[in-house]
């Protein structure tokens, strides 16, 4: 039980660090060079799901790198796609099913609601579908992984 406490202290910390590039970059290109708030989402979640997949693999989940590295991230990456996918249905919703437009309200919608139910569906996936522990053979060795994604370790 402590072993997961500290990993999701782990993925605050690193969720944190990919929040403020995700939250600058939307701004900086929502606010601050006019893009489409969409648009800017859609760059903002790109880079910071980069970040966060570096802080995943090398100290959250470091002990579950039972993948390739390369599978590993195909799964990260679509894993953040549905991620993207729930915090840009939010801020769709709030910006033009509600019409709340102001860069506060797109904030709310964008970075609060829809990152927290993201981070749930993220952190979910991570554990129990990305991040999986090392397979081993017969002799205690950790072993290479056939899978449809990708066919040996990296």
């Amino acid at each position: 039980m402590r072993d997961a406490w500290k990993r999701l202290g782990s993925f605050t910390a690193v969720g944190a660090v990919a929040f403020v590039v995700d939250i600058s970059v939307f701004n900086l290109l929502s606010s601050g060079l006019g893009v489409g708030p969409i648009s800017s989402k859609v760059t903002s979640v790109a880079l910071a799901t980069g970040v966060s997949w570096l802080g995943s693999r090398h100290f959250t989940f470091r002990e579950f790198r039972g993948r390739a590295k390369r599978q590993e991230a195909i799964l990260f990456g679509l894993t953040n796609l549905v991620g993207l996918g729930i915090a840009t249905a939010c801020l769709f919703v709030s910006h033009y099913v509600l019409g709340l437009r102001s860069p506060l309200a797109d904030n709310i919608s964008g970075n609060v609601i829809g990152v927290l139910l993201g981070n749930v569906f993220r952190y979910l996936a991570y554990r129990f579908v990305v991040f999986q522990s090392p397979q081993h053979d017969s002799a205690g060795r950790p072993g290479v992984e056939v899978g449809a994604l990708g066919n040996g370790r990296e």
